[in-house]
């Protein structure tokens, strides 16, 4: 009989890791059946999402309240298709905020399907209680970063350092950029620009103003300005309407190897903070990182980080030094993106070579230069053949 695994996918960034974890995994059970919610990354594999995951892709405190009724509804759905589809393992992956909801329903059913999460929370940044709650409602966690694994291990749960998917993914994508340029129609002659304003809907509406402020500016001492805006398909729609007008010429790209062509291609990038920071690293593209939230949920952010003031992970990795310029929260300002955007360019040795630290750091991201979403597959093949058996 052939195994079925029940997926949970919140967002853009777990839709690939989930994609590249279903291929691993088809190797090793060619007969497996997967289940539950994804992206349009798994959608392309044949994975048939139980829904449209942008409606519960969202981040802050503030900026859920108007969803809640809606991923509520979204919660009881997921729980109900479990019970339906009995399947021998779930696998969760990042969205800790769902995730958490849905495994508490569960666990008050007295469910004994297995799980696994993928994607540690944070908890090296703030709020290091969730590693005792995730302890407790999870079987096994598959972790990003080597530096993870003991924050969980002191509560009893057994971690996997299974590796960050950044340099896969990028090398799944082979360079083309002369190819690129002329498919999207772009100018040899521009200054091309990437600019990444998120793939969450509360993350363009803020983020979009402040950057298309700042490209304006640039345009002022780069009348070759060409802005590239690489976008997942949920959110293109939205991205071109933002941009309708702009001054600026631009277009907007999906997919993933036209993302990486774009950041490839690009002689800088503007992104939103994530895990975008890695790929433009592992693509060798100088960029900055913004970010911000509503005003309540900054507030709240201000209290409870709990290590420096920094958000990038390379720069986190590195011991708080910012080779990727952050601009968060109160500093989230078109002039100051602008400002330090312009001196890069101006300054491209300089750029130059924090884009080369940021390289240097993600060598230290995957374990025994084995790919992630085949140590992944492991622990995942590993659950399903053990079971109900599975100890903690």
């Amino acid at each position: 009989m052939s195994k079925k695994v029940y997926i949970v996918v919140g967002e853009a960034s777990g839709d690939i890791l989930a994609s590249r974890l279903m291929i691993a995994l088809q190797k090793k059970l060619p007969d497996v059946q997967f289940f539950g919610m994804g992206g349009e990354t798994m959608t392309a594999l044949g994975f048939k999402s139980l829904f449209d995951i942008a409606e519960i892709s969202v981040m802050g405190v503030w900026e859920v309240v108007p969803r809640l009724p809606r991923i509520l509804k979204r919660l009881k759905q997921v729980q109900a298709d479990i019970a339906s589809i009995r399947p021998d393992l779930i696998v969760t992956v990042d969205s800790w905020g769902f995730v958490s909801n849905l495994l508490k329903k569960l666990q008050r059913k007295k469910s004994t399907v297995p799980v696994i999460h993928y994607v540690a929370p944070q908890v090296w940044a703030w709020k290091k209680g969730r590693a005792k709650q995730v302890a407790r409602l999870v079987d096994r966690l598959m972790t990003l970063l080597p530096n993870e694994p003991p924050y969980f291990e002191k509560y009893g749960l057994h971690c996997d350092f299974v590796g960050h998917p950044v340099m896969e993914s990028v090398a799944s994508c082979p360079p083309d950029v002369a190819a690129f340029k002329q498919q999207q129609g772009i100018p040899d002659d521009c200054t091309l620009l990437c600019v990444l304003p998120g793939s969450r809907q509360s993350e363009i509406k803020r983020l979009i103003p402040v950057f298309k402020g700042a490209v304006s500016r640039l345009a002022v001492h780069y009348p070759n300005l060409f802005i590239l805006i690489p976008s997942v398909a949920a959110m293109a729609d939205k991205i071109k309407t933002a941009f309708e007008g702009f001054a600026v010429p631009h277009c907007v790209v999906v997919g993933q190897n036209e993302r990486y062509q774009a950041f490839r291609a690009g002689c800088f990038a503007i992104a939103a903070s994530g895990t975008v920071s890695l790929e433009l690293a592992a693509c060798r593209t100088p960029h900055v990182i913004a970010y911000t939230f509503s005003a309540f949920t900054n507030w709240l952010v201000n209290i409870l980080i709990t290590e420096g003031n920094l958000g990038n992970l390379i720069n986190i990795l590195e011991n708080q030094t910012e080779i990727v310029p952050e601009f968060t929260i109160e500093d989230c300002k078109e002039e100051k993106i602008y400002n330090k955007v312009y001196q890069l360019l101006q300054h491209p040795n300089e750029a130059q070579t924090r884009v080369e630290q940021a390289f240097a750091t993600l060598q230290k991201l995957t374990p025994h230069n084995t790919l992630p979403s085949q140590n992944a597959a492991e622990v995942v093949f590993e659950v399903l053949m053990k079971g109900r058996l599975l100890e903690k």
